[in-house]
């Protein structure tokens, strides 16, 4: 079984996340994370979604994704060709006598403390899905409270396959 992560670029209109997402629904393929934004121009949204699949299935999302009408195009976002990062919030319950270990984990990882209550610490992570997931395995001795995780997003490196639309 593998994975693929897909950058699409679509266009910004009302109802395209819903065309896309109810493709996977139709056709019973699970999101892994999907995450959508607009791009520096305000005419496309960018999308990316990870998936699971065997080969076949994974080149089948590929070629339905590339029929949708909103759809501009569509990029593999492969290991060594593209940076792809992720960012959680995880808000963990500490007294303030077991903040240093945790300040101390949060320096390795080069993590941010936003939020600091008299019970609970805040952190912020940005990173590689392994480094965020050694992160947590990391803090499985506190309480987690709260966690949310962006989903992966990412671009290919370089300038060669950029397109430039009028």
């Amino acid at each position: 079984m593998g994975r693929q992560a897909l950058s699409m670029l679509v266009e910004n209109t009302p109802n395209v996340l819903s065309h896309v997402s109810g493709l996977f629904s139709r056709r019973g393929y699970n999101i892994d994370s999907i995450t959508a934004g607009v791009t520096a121009d305000p005419r496309f949204t960018r999308i990316t979604i990870v998936s699971s699949g065997d080969e076949m299935i994974l080149e089948q999302i590929e070629k339905q994704l590339a029929k949708l009408e909103d759809v501009i195009d569509i990029k593999k976002l492969q290991e060594g060709n593209s940076v792809c990062r992720e960012l959680i919030l995880i808000k963990i319950g500490v007294k303030p006598s077991e903040r240093q270990p945790v300040i101390s984990i949060a320096e390795i990882f080069k993590a941010k403390i936003v939020d600091v209550t008299n019970d609970s610490m805040m952190i912020e992570l940005i990173g590689q899905q392994s480094k965020l997931d050694a992160f947590l395995e990391l803090l499985g001795d506190y309480e987690i409270l709260e966690l949310a995780r962006t989903g992966i997003t990412g671009l290919n490196r370089g300038t060669s396959d950029v397109k430039m639309f009028d």
